[in-house]
């Protein structure tokens, strides 16, 4: 009898710790698709800003247009029908992209001094901290995540249930690199 009512006891253990788990994991990857949701809000406005900035240099750096096809091109796409990976591979390009144009500014007096540019110029700056910040919180969301995912006894549970790790929201390595411009 008491051994009845020991694997009794060990099993409503058991499934109170599955239970358990995998409300835990329910929790954390809607905190992760939050975080996600709450970056996406910068990153489409600076998706939508980007044509702005480029017409806008395009009136005075005709020559330059090499540069600023590979904006557009990076841009060509709809933003509201790409995966959450296929928005943060665009974005990351398009960060990559965004200095290489302000870097062209420089070479250009009457553009750096046009009120349009420095609008378009100071809403992207505003956009860049913000994405950053939104950035850190997503990434911060998503170690949390994975830790469950990955460790021990929740893996498990994670496993029967299909919880998958989430890719991180990373600096692309062209973005580590100092922007070099040459005339």
């Amino acid at each position: 009898m008491t051994i009845i009512i020991v694997i009794a006891v060990i099993l409503v253990l058991i499934v109170l710790f599955v239970l358990s788990s995998y409300n835990s994991f329910v929790r954390l990857s809607n905190q992760v698709k939050e975080a996600f949701s709450t970056m996406d809000v910068y990153l489409k406005k600076r998706w939508d800003l980007i044509p702005n900035l480029v017409e806008t240099v395009k009136g005075y750096a005709k020559h330059e247009k090499g540069t600023l096809e590979e904006v557009v091109k990076l841009r060509s796409g709809a933003y509201d029908s790409m995966s959450d990976d296929e928005k943060i591979e665009a974005n990351a390009q398009i960060s990559a992209a965004i200095p290489k144009i302000m870097a062209l500014a420089e070479a250009y007096p009457d553009l750096k001094a046009n009120d349009n540019f420095m609008n378009l110029s100071n809403q992207i700056a505003s956009l860049e901290d913000e994405i950053a910040s939104s950035r850190k919180y997503y990434n911060g969301s998503v170690k949390i995540y994975n830790n469950k995912v990955q460790m021990f006894p929740s893996n498990i549970v994670a496993s029967i249930f299909g919880f998958k790790t989430k890719e991180m929201f990373e600096i692309a390595q062209e973005e580590r690199q100092n922007v070099k411009v040459e005339f």
